[in-house]
């Protein structure tokens, strides 16, 4: 009889054990595709316009730029303790947001202009992340999960609409990002998330003829910042 209650004792608590450790539904490879809406922000940290030896500080002056986003997202998560996993992941966004307007004013009025103003326009381009995530199940098919990562993003200043010549900006920055999965088929999830990313700044600068053997110098430290909401579908496999 002792010996009956000590086989069954010791089945039990192998089998608790199995069961603590038995993967949970997210643990291992996935990948997932989103869409849905972002708002693209730069900024002015800084900039100059001179003519010759002539110079003078300008204020460049952006327009949001809210347009679709999608990604396409593979990765990892590893089950490290009962109800917690970290992952980690990489995702590209390869649409082109809407161009929006910018305008540049100085003190310097290039010969032919009646006003200090220029106007022109800006436009980012294609995205990447790099993340880590941490996250936890969240009843039985649920997964709550934050991202942490070094993203980076192309922009673009068109400085003459007509020919569509411009200056183009390679950002790099960091980004944050919280979210929910939930899983509906065996393998199948559906997912909603937010995130922001900063690029932080990039200086540039071009120069352009004028009439009379001189030169147009511009020269700017730009910034930005992103905004998206996602939602989408994923496959754990």
């Amino acid at each position: 009889m002792n010996i009956t209650r000590t086989l069954l004792a010791v089945s039990l608590t192998l089998t608790a054990g199995a069961i603590s450790a038995e993967p949970s539904k997210f643990n291992g490879l996935f990948g997932q595709v989103g869409i849905g809406y972002e708002s693209a922000n730069p900024t002015s940290v800084s900039g100059t316009l001179s003519v010759n030896n002539r110079s003078s500080p300008v204020n460049p002056n952006f327009s949001s730029s809210n347009s679709f986003a999608g990604t396409a997202t593979i990765g990892w998560y590893q089950d490290i303790a009962k109800g917690f996993l970290i992952g980690v992941g990489a995702e590209y966004s390869p649409f082109e947001g809407s161009k929006s307007d910018m305008s540049v004013s100085s003190n310097i009025r290039a010969p032919g202009q009646n006003n200090l103003r220029n106007d022109y326009q800006w436009q980012k381009k294609d995205s990447y992340n790099i993340f880590i995530s941490p996250a936890m199940i969240v009843g039985t098919d649920g997964l709550a999960y934050a991202k942490i990562g070094f993203t980076g993003a192309k922009a673009t200043e068109y400085i003459s609409t007509q020919s569509g010549r411009g200056l183009d900006y390679n950002f790099t920055g960091y980004s944050l990002g919280l979210g929910y999965k939930h899983m509906f088929a065996s393998g199948w999830y559906g997912f909603v998330e937010f995130n922001y990313a900063d690029y932080g700044s990039q200086t540039k600068s071009a120069s352009n003829p004028l009439p009379g053997n001189r030169t147009l110098t511009s020269s700017g430290t730009n910034g930005l910042q992103t905004y998206n909401g996602l939602v989408g579908i994923g496959y754990k496999f």
